[in-house]
């Protein structure tokens, strides 16, 4: 047999480094109405990021061809009312021939999560048949010749009984035994991953901001397990190992599946911030490429899905749900962390002003309410606009309604922001009209 030459090892294991290195993954949510198509996204993916790895919640076929000769690997997810029916072996022989087999190996699919969350939001008929499913979708994908697909299921930590300290972390009783280690059973046969979602920024209180976003602190002493924990998500992770390791299944790969911050939300709510958010998203970045691991798992690199790529506008409850992405609909980055080619993750990125022919004016709907309205100038008023004209006494107080109010600051608010639509948005209230409004505005 030839030997390989000392240079030509170098280089091997050089862009072995490379390859890991610069290996990240993020999630592709759809809930909006305003999202580029599919292939268009996948292209901008592969020509213009550093991402190799997208994850999708759901079979959209749009987007798994989209991703077709890409290149990027693509995790897929089984909706959970689907998981009792796949249960059955023959069920999931046909899934497998009708959603897998006639776009693998073009799009290079290689998960399949069962569900999303189960535990947290399925049923009891979902829980019950959730391992089955997996096992059975598994069967499948190897009686098909594609066994190499990986099958898993992510989970919210709802699975833990508690986490900190680490050392003290257990999952839930009743779900540890019943479902979670035949579960990590499968997970050692099949050698795949246990998908969790661990959310430094569900935990964050005024108290421990600078232990949740990965500024200097004085650390929190497991005294139980001898470790010191510097940040929430290194904590996060190692109760997950701890649980694993309690019943057993220390051996088996943990992936993150979701993990992010919102970089705006509702009134009050002083944490989701541009700079919070790029700040916890580069420190995640920098942890799943340096593969530096976890007090209790070191030198381990995990396979990690940042959420979300892009702002969804359609998302229910707060603001903060609309506003995770790492990008805007039009593909500008929301901030630098490094993910666009050619960036080092230095800090916020401003958008390019859109050129304007004519005038725009950015005002509220006819059918917007007053209460939104009131909203949206809380918001403007929270994020650097001078609110004074509109106050008693101001050059635009008169008339003094809400509307009127809303108006002006949604309008100025559009316009200093460089006349980009989506400034123009406010969770569906505003619109940019070409006729002046100058009776509404003071200007």
């Amino acid at each position: 047999m030839e030997m390989l030459s000392p240079y030509l090892i170098f280089l091997i294991l050089l862009l072995h480094q490379f390859t890991v290195v610069t290996s990240i993954g993020v999630n592709y949510g759809t809930i909006a109405n305003n999202l580029p198509p599919p292939a268009q996204v996948a292209q901008f993916i592969k020509d213009k990021t550093i991402i190799d790895r997208i994850k999708i919640f759901d079979m959209n076929q749009d987007i798994i061809r989209g991703f077709a000769n890409t290149g990027i690997l693509l995790s897929v997810t089984v909706p959970n009312g689907d998981i009792a029916a796949l249960a059955n072996r023959r069920a999931a022989r046909r899934w497998v021939a009708s959603n897998i087999k006639p776009f693998y190996p073009q799009t290079k699919i290689n998960h399949i999560l069962v569900g999303n969350e189960v535990l947290h939001w399925g049923d009891q008929n979902m829980i019950t048949n959730l391992v089955p499913a997996m096992r059975a979708i598994h069967n499948a994908l190897k009686r098909a010749g594609v066994g190499e697909i990986k099958v898993t299921t992510p989970h919210s930590l709802i699975i833990l009984e508690r986490s900190n300290p680490p050392s003290s972390a257990q999952f839930r009783t009743g779900w540890d035994k019943n479902i979670l280690a035949p579960m990590l059973l499968f997970h050692r046969q099949s050698k795949s991953p246990f998908m969790v979602n661990p959310y430094p920024y569900f935990s964050w209180t005024p108290q421990n901001d600078r232990f949740t976003l990965f500024h200097r602190n004085h650390g929190v002493h497991d005294g139980p397990g001898g470790k010191v924990y510097t940040n929430m998500y290194d904590l996060l992770l190692d109760a997950v190992f701890t649980s694993m390791r309690k019943l057993g299944f220390p051996d088996v790969e943990i992936a993150v599946g979701e993990v992010g911050w919102p970089s705006a939300g509702d009134l009050g709510m002083t944490q989701t911030t541009v700079d919070n958010a790029r700040w916890h998203n580069l420190n995640i970045l920098k942890k799943a490429r340096s593969g530096v691991g976890t007090p209790l798992m070191p030198g381990h690199r995990f396979e990690t899905f940042i959420f979300a790529l892009f702002n969804e506008n359609l998302k229910p409850n707060s603001n903060a749900e609309r506003n995770f992405g790492l990008f805007r609909p039009d593909f500008s980055p929301v901030y630098d962390i490094g993910i666009m080619r050619g960036q080092s993750g230095g800090g916020v990125v401003k958008p390019a002003p859109v050129p304007v022919t004519g005038k725009q004016w950015c005002v509220p709907k006819a059918e917007a309410s007053d209460a939104a309205l009131q909203s949206n100038i809380d918001y403007v008023c929270n994020n650097g606009i001078n609110c004074g004209p509109i106050r008693e006494g101001g050059p635009c107080f008169d008339p003094n309604t809400v509307r009127s109010h809303a108006a002006y600051l949604m309008n100025f608010y559009y316009q200093a922001k460089g006349y980009q639509s989506y400034n123009c948005d406010f969770s569906g209230t505003g619109v940019v009209t070409f006729s002046d409004p100058s009776k509404l505005d003071s200007h």
